[in-house]
């Protein structure tokens, strides 16, 4: 997600282990090719669980800082993850945001 390149406050760990995953997206992907293509999909925020972690409002802020302005579906990253494996067989290293265009708001 968009934590690799804009990091929370008070969330160190994560922060760095989302920058060690696009990390390691490129280095396979330098070690791999030509036989295997290597990518990743950093989802952003997808249907939430109905508990008590985010309430209504909260959802709607998320979604206020989310240019599409909506929440993702589980569709939304299948829809990513074919275009990378079925379509997309000149790209390799890459990380797609697959985010509704958070990571170019925040």
């Amino acid at each position: 997600d968009i934590h690799a390149e804009r990091p929370l406050k008070n969330y160190v760990l994560y922060s760095v282990a989302k920058a060690g995953l696009v990390g390691l997206t490129r280095s396979l992907a330098r070690e791999l090719a030509p036989e295997v293509r290597v990518n990743a999909v950093a989802p952003g925020p997808i249907l939430w669980p109905d508990d008590e972690a985010f309430d209504e409002l909260s959802r709607q802020r998320i979604i206020s800082h989310t240019p599409l302005r909506r929440e993702g579906t589980p569709e939304d990253i299948a829809k990513a993850v074919y275009f990378l494996l079925a379509e997309a067989t000149y790209v390799t290293g890459e990380t797609i945001n697959v985010d509704g265009g958070r990571h170019i708001a925040l």
